[in-house]
């Protein structure tokens, strides 16, 4: 943090794909840096309980600037200036966040109110951003050129995740349950699904493009249900098929992980096998399956961005246009949305994980 105070900060453009000149922080806000870079490691030292609150606020003030010193490097340029985050701010931005995260875990430990000051940057940025604070930044300025198309992207991006990963739970569960039955059956099913993995994502959509032409020009009635060499129904199958190792994985350590005990008190009590399996072995393997479905979805969010190349659409499009075109904006149009996608859904199953294991723990 502290040497990002002293690195440009914008980067200012005539336009998308124009050379431009880079600015950094005025005298007076680096001062104010140096201070919030040094304030939280002093207070942790010093002041323990008062470092969330300044870490948190180190976060908020490198989130401010961005958008404070883009609007006023904007001040009396043409319509297509494009202002950048530059070196300065990502920097500044990733030594606030570990510093946010160190501060939390040490907050924890006097729990109460304490331990949420470290999540007070979230509503301070929040309410920037709906205000419009961060409106000059030249991300946000694409995103306003190309809303509706932003929109159909998330949405069709979103569609493939979750389609793949219900496709992958639906042919997973059952080849869970079954090879945790046999060793056998599960290194021949693990090491099928391990041996997809190894295959790059690119190279696996280019495999897929002949076979799923010929199949479709053989079937006339799946094309009509969309299925072609290239769009959708390749996309789908790679994901589908990348998404299966740690559905299958998770199910069958879960599975087995059931300690016997518990099996043979339920045998014991009269239950079916099919009893013991919905009653006991399921809802005790639930959570670390869950686990498996958590880390299918965040790595689908990448690989989702690949399908773009074969036609499949999502935020991928938006990445690929700003490699083909140089225009780093377009790229973190994709990649941003792309990122915090993925930390949503991990943050929203492992809330599933936990409601699971605490109803587990009660019973």
């Amino acid at each position: 943090m502290l040497a990002a105070t002293f690195l440009p900060w914008v980067l200012l453009r005539p336009n998308r794909l124009a050379a431009g000149e880079f600015l950094r922080l005025p005298l007076p806000e680096m001062l104010l840096g140096v201070a919030a870079a040094l304030l939280p490691a002093l207070a942790g030292r010093f002041f323990p309980r008062a470092a969330p609150l300044l870490a948190s606020f180190s976060l908020a003030l490198g989130a401010w600037w961005l958008g404070s010193r883009t609007g006023a490097a904007l001040s009396g340029q043409a319509e297509f200036a494009r202002a950048s985050a530059s070196s300065g701010v990502w920097l500044w931005l990733l030594g606030a966040a570990i510093t946010v995260y160190g501060a939390g875990l040490a907050g924890q430990r006097w729990g109460g109110a304490q331990r949420w000051l470290a999540w007070l940057w979230l509503p301070m940025v929040l309410a920037a951003a709906l205000t419009g604070h961060f409106a000059s930044w030249s991300v946000v300025a694409e995103y306003r050129v190309q809303h509706d198309r932003f929109l159909q992207e998330l949405w069709q991006h979103l569609r493939l995740i979750l389609s793949a990963l219900g496709l992958a739970t639906l042919i997973g569960a059952p080849l869970s349950v079954w090879a945790s039955r046999s060793a056998r059956v599960s290194g021949t099913v693990l090491g099928l699904a391990g041996g997809i993995q190894t295959v790059p994502s690119l190279a696996l959509l280019g495999l897929l493009i002949a076979p799923l032409s010929a199949l479709a020009n053989a079937v006339p009635g799946l094309r009509s249900l969309g299925v072609s060499g290239i769009g959708v129904a390749p996309a789908l199958t790679a994901m589908t098929l990348y998404a299966l190792l740690p559905v299958l994985r998770n199910g069958v350590v879960a599975l087995r992980g059931v300690l016997p005990g518990v099996l043979d008190a339920a045998r014991g009590m009269g239950m079916t096998d099919n009893q013991r399996f919905w009653r006991v072995q399921l809802p005790l393997a639930l959570p670390v399956w869950l686990s498996g479905i958590r880390q299918a979805a965040v790595m689908l969010v990448g690989v989702a961005s690949v399908a773009q190349l074969i036609g499949a659409g999502g935020l991928g499009y938006f990445i690929f246009s700003g490699l083909q075109s140089g225009a780093a904006d377009l790229i973190l149009l994709g990649a941003l949305p792309a990122a915090l996608l993925a930390i949503l859904l991990d943050i929203v199953l492992r809330g599933v994980e936990a409601l699971l294991g605490r109803q587990l723990g009660r019973a």
